[in-house]
């Protein structure tokens, strides 16, 4: 118990910069104390003793605001940062080294008794803010859900899920790309620039837009050179210079 306690509180210390000293993590997190009754209820879940173990996760909810459901399994170095709002459902499964933030819901959306509800977390999972992940489905090891977003269908692992609903921006494979996602360090909440799918489409369009300008630019360019002598060849309203804003238009889908 006292193994898993040092490792609650390490974990709490590497990922969080305002954590100052372990009596501050051992009397001052929420999430810290939430893990410790979860702990608690489950044991008695597990043995049988429903009623206590749902008194149990109640009072963690009274004294954390985090609601744990006693039936989660819950694994080592799990961070609940703040952690005010969150709701873990009986059948969710969280795995090794998570990190879920404020206000996230890991709920279900069948009503059958028995079935898979609720969602699985990969080893390495980060939930942002607010976000809710619904249904029996797994969230891949690695894989990152943005703040507010609302994932109802599986994350393949290292993916990026963000919007309502989540769109799914796969992992790099270009170990370049790994790379530089690697050198921006720990994204707390579970979102970088460029996230996105949206406003990479949008500044994909742009881009394009801008090129296909730039080209017909230089198209009449080329043709009222080679015809110096016939300048009826060249319409009064061709476009021979560019007015195209790109950058001010990348600059409104950021």
């Amino acid at each position: 118990m006292f193994d898993r306690l040092r490792e609650d509180i390490a974990c709490i210390l590497e990922r969080d910069p305002a954590a100052r000293s372990t009596w501050e993590v051992l009397t001052c997190y929420p999430g810290l104390h939430a893990l410790l009754m979860h702990r608690w209820s489950h044991a008695c879940w597990k043995h049988g003793w429903h009623w206590l173990a749902r008194f149990i996760s109640h009072l963690g909810r009274f004294f954390s605001g985090i609601e744990i459901h006693p039936g989660a399994t819950i694994g080592r170095r799990v961070f609940i940062d703040h952690g005010m709002g969150v709701v873990i459902g009986e059948m969710a499964e969280i795995g090794d080294e998570c990190t879920i933030y404020q206000g996230v819901t890991l709920g279900g959306t069948s009503l059958v008794k028995g079935a898979k509800r609720h969602p699985t977390l990969g080893r390495g999972v980060i939930i942002g803010a607010n976000a809710c992940v619904l249904g029996g489905f797994t969230v891949g090891e690695g894989a990152r859900v943005g703040s507010g977003a609302v994932v109802t269908k599986p994350v393949p692992p290292g993916a990026t899920a963000v919007g309502n609903p989540a769109r799914i921006i796969l992992a790099k494979d270009d170990p370049s790309h790994a790379a530089a996602d690697n050198a921006k360090g720990f994204s707390a909440y579970g979102v970088t620039q460029g996230d996105d799918p949206v406003s990479q489409a949008m500044k994909g369009l742009i881009d394009n837009a801008s090129g296909h300008e730039h080209q017909i630019a230089l198209l009449w360019a080329a043709i009222e050179k080679l015809s110096p002598t016939k300048p009826d060849c060249v319409p009064t309203d061709a476009q021979k210079t560019e007015h195209f804003d790109a950058e001010r238009m990348n600059q409104l889908v950021k």
